[in-house]
């Protein structure tokens, strides 16, 4: 009997490896190497050949023919915005996030909308039908005759049941589950999730057919398997949040059709997920009046401008070094800050622990957040407070000076229509000032200018 061989593959990104060693020599993780066997006969899946026989062949670049195909919209404007617009058709989107936060829920709504589009191919591989058709009467998804459910795992049989029935959208939940009967792997192992994908990319892009796949992640967060997978797909989304919250985030991280900027916010209720139409005021909703350390900045999303409360406590520390502590903004941006609020205006923080955090869960990267973070930390570190209707947007450099930031009418706008009374934006921003019913817009040109003027 001929020897079984085998090799090992890397499960973070896919390297491959003739022997086994501690760490992957491409990515660096630890522990990740998997021994997988070589088949000796490879089926080949790879050739883009539809479901009609048709082949792809080579085409000049000026004789290729467009088709004009709209986004298909769902009536969840949130998920619509984070696509970019809608759903474009022929695309593969995966779908990540942490167990329970919503994935299937998610995509059970969409479905039961996108029936009314054409035919949804839902398949599962964690769920029995019954249990999905539970679980969709608990959602009010429509018993649409477009919806069909199809509990397995093997792709040979998938693949014959979109052949079957020609379906415009299929749903994989997951695909950790699916498995190709020819791969001599277990199930969620690097080869079958590597073959399962390809095999799902191939029938997507030469049938015009809308494919969703939900992944699971693993302990850090990113989606398991090969870094590979997130490669092939058109758009990867998280979905985010904690399940003592009821809250969900909803961003992009790669999308070929639209900016990865987005941010969908949901709330999860008995019902299924509700769209947040108006983000800033749950952020704002448990904030106090006379407080120190608390700070608003009109973050952008996309193309979505959003309040978000920064807070930030700053006390004496009792080690040798200071603690820098931070959640939803970098900490690395904190310490900056922190510098130069030493520096540039005789705060001394050198010896004292700060912990920051942006409320409700969201993740603060853009630069406009500077400012507010400052005032927050200078504001806790005076015993100053800061007053309830002012908001703050700028970059701080590291001489001490506001810098512009994009944008800054639609933040002007939207903190004005939240009821705020002040907001404090760099001097260069704007050509003309802007006068706006509501609200004084104050400029700024230095920190210590700003300071003096929100902690006064």
């Amino acid at each position: 009997m001929a020897k079984v061989k085998t090799h090992f593959v890397c499960s973070n990104c896919g390297d491959i490896s003739q022997r086994y060693l501690g760490r992957c020599s491409n990515c660096g993780a630890w522990g990740t190497l998997v021994e997988e066997e070589i088949p000796s006969d490879k089926v080949d899946r790879k050739n883009r050949v539809n479901l009609a026989g048709q082949v792809a062949k080579v085409e000049r670049l000026n004789q290729v023919e467009l088709e004009e195909v709209p986004r298909v919209k769902t009536k969840i404007e949130e998920f619509n915005r984070v696509l970019g617009g809608g759903v474009v058709p022929g695309s593969m989107v995966l779908i990540g996030g942490d167990p329970g936060i919503g994935k299937s829920t998610l995509l059970l709504q969409v479905s039961g909308q996108l029936a009314g589009e054409g035919v949804v191919l839902y398949v599962s591989g964690e769920e029995s039908a019954a249990q999905i058709k539970l679980r969709a009467e608990r959602l009010g998804v429509e018993d649409d005759h477009n919806f069909l459910i199809y509990p397995e795992t093997d792709m040979t049989h998938i693949r014959k049941a979109i052949d079957d029935y020609g379906p415009e959208y299929v749903i994989i939940d997951s695909i950790q589950t699916m498995q190709q009967p020819d791969v001599n792997s277990a199930v969620g192992s690097v080869a079958q999730i590597r073959e399962t994908t390809a095999e799902l990319l191939q029938i997507a892009k030469t049938n015009g057919i809308t494919i969703f796949v939900v992944g699971h992640v693993t302990k850090d967060g990113a989606i398991a398997g090969p870094k590979i997978l997130e490669h092939m797909v058109d758009t990867v989304l998280y979905f985010e949040g904690d399940n003592q919250r009821s809250y969900r985030l909803l961003r992009a991280v790669k999308n070929r059709f639209g900016s990865t900027n987005e941010l969908g916010v949901f709330e999860m209720q008995q019902e299924g997920l509700t769209e947040v139409l108006n983000p800033s005021e749950m952020f704002l909703e448990e904030r106090m009046e006379a407080t120190t350390g608390s700070a608003v900045v009109v973050a952008l999303e996309g193309s979505r401008p959003i309040l978000v409360e920064v807070q930030a406590l700053v006390t004496p520390t009792v080690f040798g070094n200071a603690q820098r502590t931070s959640s939803g903004i970098d900490r690395n941006r904190v310490s900056l800050i922190m510098a130069v609020l030493e520096k540039r205006t005789n705060i001394l923080l050198q010896n004292q622990d700060a912990y920051v955090r942006a409320a409700g869960g969201v993740k603060l990267n853009e630069p406009a957040v500077d400012l507010a973070l400052a005032v927050a930390i200078a504001s806790s570190y005076r015993e100053a407070e800061t007053r309830l209707t002012d908001a703050f947007v700028g970059e701080i450099g590291l001489t001490g000076e506001i810098r512009r930031v994009p944008h800054i009418e639609e933040r002007i706008t939207e903190a004005q229509k939240l009821g705020f009374k002040r907001i404090f934006i760099p001097k260069n921003s704007l050509k003309k000032m802007l006068k706006i019913e509501g609200i004084q817009v104050i400029t700024v040109q230095t920190l210590r200018e700003a300071l003096d003027l929100a902690l006064s």
